[in-house]
């Protein structure tokens, strides 16, 4: 087959563990050391146990059909986002990590620029039709936290009248345990770490980006990628940012990794072949005006890394993250532009022909309805119903095509 099948895996206290990862067919892991704080330097030899804890059996020697093929996410600290006084030193342990591990073998890093929240939904179960459970982000629902719950200052100018009476009415029909629900479950989405802020946490932080308008947050991107992409670039390393999820501004903080005009500025700002995207339907997928299939035509070059999941765009930009075949994704059209991607990479000479690409999220379903899910869209049935059909579509278009 013409990709690589991947799968995300959150280390030792993961509920799914390397076994499983066999057994679903995938041959790289997505992986990530965190326990090691946002900034900090990974070293050389924590980088090397975890491959080793990865691609060899550890009770019987046996060497595993897996390999740590791409990070996900080596996070970038916030520091740099907002351009402070002490980002060179936040920058140059970056270049430091990247260098082990480059040394290591892995040469694919995922991350991403978004400003404190590196994900938001505001319902972690909601319920569908066959009763397995998806992620949901509601445009109302999170208005209303804006601006009755967070009570942030200025919000109400960032909507219309009519979002403003709709999360009015939403927010008056909440009982105390569910505001506590809908803020816990909007502020957890800390990169790097599975921590829930506090409002007054979360208040704080927006206020560091007071300053902060989308030309300066460009300008602290472009000064991140010029000073480590050249490096990577030395490395053999392919770095591959992660566009905004979801693909809106949220809590007027600018966002800028959420079209494809915000990419071809990306990979355009430092000319390199190591400045790439890693290219993710559900993220991408919310904003209707994104045509995907496009997207990989027109920025292929620059795609290391790949993430397929589907959204079910409803009212305005509310949507919930559907079956991976089905919902406002056209799945078929996507991996048939991934599969021609990689044909046309093989008949021009270039190395990296099968990109990684995983099952990204999956819905809580069948026995894992009975579990808590420590990492929400991660539980291990519904990633694994995701990777089949994924697998088959693949399949399906390659023999069609031959």
């Amino acid at each position: 087959m013409s990709l690589t099948q991947a799968w995300r895996w959150y280390g030792p206290n993961d509920m799914v563990s390397l076994s499983d990862i066999e057994q679903s067919g995938a041959t790289c892991v997505v992986h990530a050391l965190h326990s090691v704080p946002v900034g900090e330097l990974w070293e050389i030899e924590d980088i090397q146990r975890r491959k080793e804890l990865i691609e060899v059996d550890q009770e019987t020697g046996r060497k595993r059909k897996l390999a740590w093929g791409v990070v996900e996410s080596l996070n970038v600290h916030e520091s740099i986002r907002q351009g402070l006084d002490d980002r060179d030193e936040y920058i140059e342990k970056y270049i430091r990590s990247l260098k082990n591990l480059s040394s290591a073998g892995i040469t694919i890093v995922c991350y991403n620029f978004m400003p404190l929240l590196d994900w938001t939904r505001t319902d972690l179960k909601f319920k569908m039709e066959d009763q397995s459970l998806a992620l949901r982000f509601d445009w109302t629902a999170y208005v209303a936290f804006d601006l009755f719950i967070l009570q942030r200052s200025g919000a109400e100018n960032d909507y219309s009248e009519s979002e403003r009476k709709q999360a009015e009415i939403y927010f008056s029909e909440l009982n105390a345990a569910q505001i506590e629900e809908l803020t816990d479950t909007i502020l957890q989405g800390v990169p790097g770490t599975s921590t829930v802020l506090s409002l007054a946490e979360f208040k704080d932080l927006l206020e560091s980006y007071s300053a902060i308008d989308e030309e300066k947050f460009r300008q602290n991107f472009v000064y991140f990628l010029e000073r480590v992409i050249p490096e990577a670039e030395k490395l053999g390393i392919k770095m591959c940012c992660h566009p905004d999820d979801p693909p809106f501004n949220l809590f007027g903080i600018p966002r800028i990794v959420s079209t494809e005009k915000d990419l071809k500025w990306l990979v355009e700002s430092v000319p390199s072949p190591s400045n790439g995207i890693t290219f993710c339907s559900g993220s991408l997928g919310p904003n209707e005006a994104n045509d995907l299939p496009q997207i990989i035509r027109n920025l292929r070059d620059h795609i290391h890394f790949i993430h397929l999941r589907n959204v079910q765009r409803e009212e305005g930009k509310t949507f919930f993250e559907a079956n991976h075949l089905e919902g406002s994704v056209d799945m078929f059209a996507v991996m048939q532009a991934l599969v021609e991607e990689s044909k046309r990479r093989e008949s021009v000479g270039r190395k990296d022909v099968s990109i990684p690409y995983r099952p990204d999220h999956g819905h809580q379903m069948l026995d894992d309805l009975n579990k808590e899910i420590p990492f929400h869209g991660y539980s291990a049935i519904g990633r694994l119903r995701g990777l089949s059909e994924l697998r088959g579509l693949e399949l399906g278009i390659e023999r069609s095509a031959s």
